[in-house]
């Protein structure tokens, strides 16, 4: 006897609540924007760091979407600390899209082992 799967709860019963995550994004896109590389509070005088290269990496791909339409918004920082910033901003891109954690299973051949049990009748 098979039993069934438990069903999960649905969160889309109305409209109302797809909009309020519709507002949700924009309100963090634009929140994020607000945060991207090109800052005029930094200058040679007072560079982006470690901390805001991570940040940056964080928002890259806001920062991207965002400099096709506004030339003030960039992606990179131009005025910043050097290495620091580099490793800060890379750090920041690679958890953000998983770094090498998903490549593993292919490049070592890991596959995922399914142990069915049969149920005693």
């Amino acid at each position: 006897m098979q039993r069934a799967a438990p069903r999960r709860a649905s969160f889309r019963s109305s409209g109302s609540l797809s909009l309020m995550h519709a507002a949700w994004i924009l309100v963090a896109v634009l929140g994020l924007a607000a945060c991207a590389a090109g800052d005029p509070r930094f200058s040679s005088d007072a560079p982006a760091g470690f901390w805001m290269g991570l940040w940056h990496g964080v928002i890259a791909w806001v920062s991207l979407v965002v400099g096709v339409f506004d030339d003030s918004v960039r992606v990179y920082e131009v005025y910043n600390t050097g290495r620091w910033y580099d490793f800060g901003l890379l750090l920041g891109i690679a958890c953000m899209w998983g770094g090498g954690a998903r490549a593993y299973p292919r490049a070592f051949g890991v596959t995922t082992v399914r142990i069915e049990t049969r149920e005693a009748k």
